[in-house]
């Protein structure tokens, strides 16, 4: 695969501080396709000078300019889709419809959406005797995570970017070659030099020096809850504006009234999309006691056709297949029933794992509260309405989540009291206006929409 062997900085590339670099492996075959450097602390600060050098011009730009120049990085995303995805593929290990579809398609609608918000966004607004101006923040920290590798930079920067703050993107050390494409993209749509700057390399060096970096004004961080609490306290200590999208462990209530066989069917695609590698999959089933045993029969049926190495890739890599694992191993010694799958290897290459359904699942369990992120369903039984509101809000999460009901007045009323940031009803679609994140340990700020776009934002009040 094609890969940089400089950072990108200034609207240049340029050679990297140090001499290390960070292996890109395919995860569907375990061999390495390329090497890109690891980034030093004199990167990030390199990157973050010409972030700083260039936000006083772009502040400046008048909204409809910076609008037209993200349009134009949404016609070179959408132009550049196909090698996007073959790239996507490459190092994630999605396959290759999945790529095209949603890891190359999806960012090109965000982008746009963010083209029309930057064009069209009240950024001077009259109250009473007030002018209120809301201006950009200034220099971005963005640090984004493998599993959606351009969504996720898409779903930081072109906000950013739509705000007039400028930008320093991290991304994740597995899946650095599609934040390279991105770069160029950049450099195609004609940003000016400086708006826009990557710095490859491992989370606990680039990416700290870039959180506790003095002249950055606003960290976003995509990830684990423990690394967000870590930059959380290193932002708190700074005064230093945070986004935060962290965990999740979304409920898939299916009321009693709901069409089970599609409730069940759509939540197991679900989970195997990306092969559970989302923080916002309803791995946790709640269904209701009467119909329980025949929504575990076509769950399992259902997670048949999920097929490793065809309709369902490996996990990232080597680590996060043996965290998975042994989360199976997990359930099934707290007293889980396998109904699918289980702890063994699909595959004898590649970091797969097989599409498991658990069956006898109690929210105490270890399966049923902790993020396993891997193609893993657990299936919990409920009394009545009031239990499954209690077991969808029993944990720590509060990301995302699904109701089904037989009409969405039903569904909305149940979703209305889950402790969670975003619910689809009855299968509802994905929307790139609605704002993304989450409620207690799963975040801080939202993304996406006039709500995403507000957090590169401040305000400023002029009375007179």
């Amino acid at each position: 695969m094609k890969a940089h062997d400089g950072m990108y900085i200034g609207g240049a590339w340029r050679p990297a501080a140090g001499t290390d670099t960070v292996a890109v492996v395919n995860p569907a075959d375990e061999q390495v396709i390329a090497h890109v450097p690891a980034g030093t602390a004199e990167d990030v600060d390199a990157a973050v000078r010409a972030a700083r050098a260039a936000f006083p011009g772009w502040a400046a730009t008048p909204p409809a300019e910076r609008a037209a120049r993200i349009g134009a990085l949404r016609d070179v995303l959408a132009a550049r889709k196909d090698e996007i995805a073959e790239t996507v593929t490459a190092e994630l290990g999605s396959p290759l419809p999945m790529s095209q579809m949603v890891h190359a398609g999806v960012p090109v609608l965000v982008a746009g959406s963010y083209a029309e918000l930057a064009a069209t966004y009240a950024f001077e607004q009259r109250h009473g005797n007030s002018t209120v101006f809301l201006e950009p923040v200034g220099v971005v920290g963005a640090i984004t995570p493998w599993n959606y590798p351009l969504h996720q930079i898409v779903a930081k920067v072109a906000p950013a970017l739509a705000a007039g703050c400028t930008v320093v993107l991290k991304p994740a050390e597995d899946t650095p070659l599609t934040a390279q494409l991105f770069a160029e993209a950049t450099e195609e749509a004609g940003l000016p030099a400086g708006v826009f700057n990557l710095v490859t390399g491992l989370g606990p060096v680039a990416g700290q020096a870039l959180a506790e970096h003095g002249d950055v004004d606003l960290v976003s961080f995509t990830g684990s809850t423990a690394v967000g609490r870590q930059i959380g306290a290193t932002a708190g200590g700074a005064v230093k504006r945070v986004a935060l999208e962290l965990g999740g462990k979304s409920a898939n209530v299916i009321l009693p009234s709901a069409d089970l066989a599609k409730a069940v069917n759509v939540g197991i695609a679900n989970v195997m999309s990306n092969s559970g590698q989302t923080c916002s999959a309803w791995t946790r089933m709640l269904v209701d006691a009467e119909r329980y045993e025949e929504a575990v029969a076509l769950a399992a049926a259902a997670v048949a056709k999920y097929v490793p190495g065809e309709r369902v890739g490996p996990l990232v890599n080597a680590k996060q297949q043996a965290r998975v694992r042994g989360y199976i191993e997990k359930g099934i010694e707290e007293g889980a029933r396998v109904v699918a799958g289980g702890p063994e290897a699909p595959l004898a290459t590649g970091y797969y794992v097989s599409p498991t359904v658990f069956a006898d699942v109690t929210p105490e369990m270890t399966i049923a509260q902790e993020e396993i992120f891997g193609p893993v369903v657990s299936i919990l039984k409920y009394e009545d309405v009031a239990d499954a509101l209690r077991i969808a809000n029993g944990t720590v999460y509060g990301l995302a989540g699904a109701v089904w009901a037989a009409d969405d007045a039903e569904a909305v009323a149940f979703a209305r009291r889950m402790d969670t940031g975003q619910v689809d009803i009855n299968g509802g679609r994905f929307n790139p206006l609605a704002p993304f994140g989450g409620y207690k340990q799963s975040g801080v700020g939202r993304e996406l929409g006039e709500h995403g776009l507000a957090e590169y934002l401040q305000t400023k009040s002029l009375q007179f």
